[in-house]
């Protein structure tokens, strides 16, 4: 009996695993290739718009929106708005841990809540909001393409 229940055990842990989805999208930075997939993921209603030069991938996920701008199959810039702040972990990738440290450093100088704003060489990152209403964008100025500004980021 006691061995029956084990497995069942086992059993269920296994399917909880397998069945637990972790929202993703494309980085910061990286190739655009993974952006369908990721939206597959996370159950999104994702449609790709054509811009001045690059395109914008949007992912519609509950009542949160992101969105992922690339050009040259390269992902230059991530936006997002909603009631929950995304993965910043996943949509920033390799800048991640840099975003991190900054955030750390400018609420050590200014106690308190308040947006946050980081310039870092050529990566921007703004975000800001209270619960159920977040908003943020980050980007790599060098990797945009010369039609875009920076306000087209949203």
């Amino acid at each position: 009996m006691r061995r029956r229940l084990f497995r069942l055990g086992l059993s269920a842990l296994a399917v909880a695993l397998v069945s637990t989805s972790v929202p993703a999208s494309a980085a910061l930075g990286e190739s655009v290739s993974t952006v369908q997939a990721d939206a597959q993921h996370m159950r999104a209603s994702a449609r790709v718009r054509q811009a001045n030069g690059y395109e914008v991938h949007e992912m519609q996920v509950g009542s949160a929106a992101v969105r992922e701008y690339a050009s040259d199959g390269k992902v230059f810039a991530v936006a997002w708005q909603g009631m929950a702040r995304p993965d910043l972990r996943q949509l920033l990738g390799s800048y991640y841990p840099q975003v991190q440290q900054a955030v750390a450093a400018e609420k050590a100088q200014h106690a308190g809540r308040h947006p946050v704003s980081i310039r870092q060489g050529d990566l921007v990152v703004q975000m800001g909001g209270h619960q159920r209403a977040f908003v943020g964008r980050a980007y790599v100025r060098n990797m945009m393409p010369a039609s875009v500004k920076a306000e087209e980021i949203r």
